[in-house]
C-alpha cells in the first residue's frame, strides 16, 4: 500500500534455553525522550496464521508489521509527533522491550490507527 511502510519486527532467542512463542507482539510507537505512549498501540490483524513457535538458543521469529504514514491524515486530526521508537511486549510478557528509531512519525491522537500488527511466524523473516 502506497502511504505504508511494512517492516518486519525480529524477535530472538538470547537465553540458553528453548522457549516458544505463540501470538500476537503489543507494538506502540513512544517518544518524548521518556518512553511516553504516542497514540494507539497496534492493532492485530490476521497477516498470517496463529501458530506456536520453538526457537532454539539464537533463533528468531518474526511479525509483519503494517505502519502507515501519519502524512497520511489530517493534521488537526493525527496530531503528529516524532517518534523515539517503538515500544514491543513479546507475546504473553508483560516486560516491555525497545526498539529506538528515529524514522517514524505518530499520531498523538488515540483514534487514528498507524500500526498494524501480525502473529510472530518462524524465521528472521
Amino acid at each position: 500500500g502506497a502511504g505504508s511502510l511494512f517492516p518486519y519486527l525480529v524477535l530472538t532467542n538470547s537465553s540458553s534455553a528453548t522457549c516458544t512463542v505463540r501470538g500476537y507482539p503489543g507494538v506502540s510507537f513512544v517518544g518524548y525522550g521518556n518512553g511516553t505512549q504516542l497514540g494507539a498501540a497496534g492493532l492485530r490483524v490476521d497477516l498470517a496464521s496463529l501458530q506456536t513457535v520453538t526457537l532454539s538458543p539464537g533463533q528468531s521469529s518474526h511479525s509483519r508489521l503494517r505502519i502507515a504514514r501519519a502524512e497520511n491524515f489530517p493534521a488537526d486530526t493525527c496530531s503528529p509527533v516524532a517518534a523515539d521508537g517503538l515500544r514491543v511486549y513479546p507475546p504473553e510478557q508483560t516486560a516491555a522491550l525497545y526498539a529506538p528509531s528515529d524514522e517514524f512519525t505518530a499520531c498523538a491522537d488515540e483514534s487514528v490507527k498507524l500500526i498494524m500488527v501480525g502473529p510472530m511466524e518462524p524465521g528472521a523473516a
